[in-house]
């Protein structure tokens, strides 16, 4: 299995980092702009393997997408990332144009990838990558909903007090400050309700801290998040290397699903050797079905800020 993560800076570094460590990959490609930096990355890394002990080969390129050829799966993180007070959305005119010269270079090199999406704003990132590659739907997956999940299972453990291996939950929708559809109605402390240990009052704030979860993690730091965002995407791609049949929320190209079409948004789906095998379609309550109308209606009218 050979992966390929463009974008040498901190989720690029981090998703490398997390693949690596998991020892699933025998090789792990980082490829940027900047002379030498993926190069320095890849070293510093390889010099962990006897500590972390992992055996995948990372290795480093500047700009040479001939390094990539015959890689299973690329991740694309390249462009630039939030500052504090942006929102994902401002990122569209200069990443757009990024993200599909990449996309157009991988596949060039690896025409049989499956593509990962990290780039912001990621939604809209992953239906140009879909319109301007023409690959199937399946090959071609937006990281965001299993991000946001996690953060939202880190409140809802924090809301419990209780170990964060206790709660499952996920996130649906836009991968946006707005967008994104928490769904505390389906999640459980260890298969029990969390409604019946939480208030109405409480777990909306646990709905609105996992939305501005991103942005919070920006004003903090100055930049966008690096480790959970690695972490999720090490995660799609073992299930895809490994053909775990996982179900992730990951934004995917709809086609009635949900009552949506031409559109790429955060939803359940299986993930397995093809890529996304199945959408899977969950019953959701009044509101929820309507907080995602109206994040679909964003990330549309974002799209149409695209050059397609």
């Amino acid at each position: 299995m050979k992966v390929t993560v463009v974008g040498a800076g901190a989720v690029g570094a981090s998703c490398a980092e997390y693949i690596a460590i998991k020892n699933f990959a025998s090789e792990v490609v980082l490829l940027d702009i900047k002379e030498g930096f993926a190069e320095g990355k890849a070293m510093d890394l390889m010099q962990t393997a006897s500590l972390n002990g992992f055996d995948t080969k990372i290795t480093g390129s500047t700009n040479d997408y001939t390094k990539t050829a015959g890689s299973d799966v690329v991740v694309i993180t390249s462009g630039i990332p939030r500052k504090p007070g942006m929102t994902r959305e401002e990122l569209i005119g200069i990443n757009a144009g990024i993200v599909k010269e990449v996309s157009s270079n991988l596949i060039a090199q690896s025409p049989d990838a499956i593509i990962i999406v990290v780039s912001n704003p990621m939604d809209t990132m992953t239906y140009l990558v879909h319109k301007s590659t023409g690959l199937p739907k399946n090959r071609i997956i937006g990281m965001g909903g299993a991000l946001d999940s996690a953060r939202f299972k880190y409140r809802l453990a924090e809301a419990l007090e209780a170990p964060i291996s206790d709660v499952d939950g996920m996130v649906i929708g836009g991968h946006s400050d707005v967008g994104m559809v928490p769904l505390t109605t389906l999640a459980t402390r260890n298969s029990v309700p969390v409604t019946q240990f939480l208030s109405e009052e409480r777990l909306n704030q646990v709905k609105e801290d996992t939305k501005v979860g991103g942005a919070t993690l920006t004003k903090l730091l100055g930049t966008s998040a690096w480790y959970a965002p690695g972490a999720a995407v090490s995660g799609l791609v073992q299930a895809i290397a490994c053909d775990q049949k996982k179900i992730y929320p990951c934004s995917t190209f709809l086609e009635g699903e949900y009552g949506l079409s031409d559109i790429c948004i955060g939803v359940p789906v299986v993930l397995g050797a093809n890529g996304i095998e199945k959408v899977v379609e969950i019953e959701l309550s009044d509101a929820e079905k309507e907080a995602l109308k109206t994040s679909a209606e964003g990330v549309s009218k974002t799209n149409g800020l695209l050059e397609l």
